[in-house]
């Protein structure tokens, strides 16, 4: 496997009493979006800003494609980086166009992209409106133009899709897949989990500092081990009798659960009953896994 672009070993950051960073270890290697979600506390925007560089760990290791996260390796690296906070501030006299020259020349980049980057976005008409002026989404959309600058190696994200429409957030993750096919390392940090199912690689669970569950969907359904629903159509001439262990949800629909790991023999069996026309698998989704990770932490 690659080296990670970003890496965190048993790092830790203390405020006071309170460890706002507690003993994390994580990596995200190129080509995988990995999603960072906890309540409002849980030590996120901590974590990004010890990835940045802003902050110093107390303990552990944070490093940024292949350097301390505070070096000055990382630091020269940090043009290859791009960072949606989950606070956009903008500047409201400057248009959108003026607003991106400013940041690529902060990063040192040529400004010739940026009307495509604009279009890219789906603000390329407003891009001589002052900012002052644009919807809450359209400044999303900017400053996640601000973010793709250089077209970074690694992408921080915090709750980049606040404020976007339903067209505008499959836009974003239409352009999240085109940085991954390209060899981005992403970190999105949301607890808008329900639109993130297939879009994440890993999701990594945290609470008051520490990191509670880490897995890909699949490794997360199996830890999780929260029932499956199975339901099944059958012709309308088919058998009147239920089957053992299935539940009559209407004249011909059929429902059981399962456990993840019989989810196979239970489908095998489905395909088998009499009259079948059609099935349906609805398996956890991240909401309901996230919530099962902070009551099996409370035990």
């Amino acid at each position: 496997m690659t080296a990670p672009h970003l890496q965190l070993r048993d790092a830790s950051k203390i405020y006071g009493r309170q460890r706002a960073v507690d003993g994390v270890t994580l990596a995200v290697h190129p080509g995988e979006c990995v999603v960072l979600t906890g309540h409002n506390g849980a030590g996120k925007s901590t974590l990004i800003k010890l990835i940045l560089g802003l902050i110093h760990p107390d303990a552990g290791e944070v490093s940024l494609l292949g350097h301390p996260a505070t070096s000055r390796g990382a630091a020269r690296s940090r043009r290859h980086v791009g960072y949606l906070p989950e606070t956009v501030a903008l500047h409201p006299s400057l248009t959108g166009a003026e607003t991106l020259a400013f940041y690529a020349r902060l990063k040192g980049l040529p400004t010739d992209g940026n009307g495509a980057l604009l279009a890219r976005v789906g603000i390329a008409q407003a891009a001589d409106r002052r900012v002052g002026g644009y919807s809450k989404g359209m400044r999303q959309r900017l400053a996640l133009a601000q973010a793709l600058l250089g077209g970074p190696r690694v992408l921080l994200l915090d709750e980049p899709t606040t404020g976007l429409d339903p067209a505008s957030r499959l836009l974003f993750y239409e352009i999240v897949r085109e940085l991954r096919e390209a060899g981005a390392g992403i970190l999105l940090s949301t607890h808008a989990l329900a639109e993130l199912e297939g879009q994440a690689d890993r999701v990594v669970v945290m609470r008051e500092g520490r990191k509670i569950a880490d897995g890909t969907m699949g490794e997360l359904r199996r830890s999780a081990d929260l029932p499956v629903r199975i339901r099944v159509t059958l012709r309308a001439d088919g058998p009147n009798q239920v089957p053992p262990g299935w539940r009559r949800l209407g004249p011909t629909r059929l429902e059981r659960s399962c456990a993840e790991r019989d989810k196979l023999a239970e489908l095998r069996g489905a395909q088998a009953l009499e009259g079948l026309e059609d099935l349906e698998i609805e398996t956890p989704g991240l909401d309901e896994m996230y919530a099962h990770f902070l009551r099996r932490d409370d035990s």
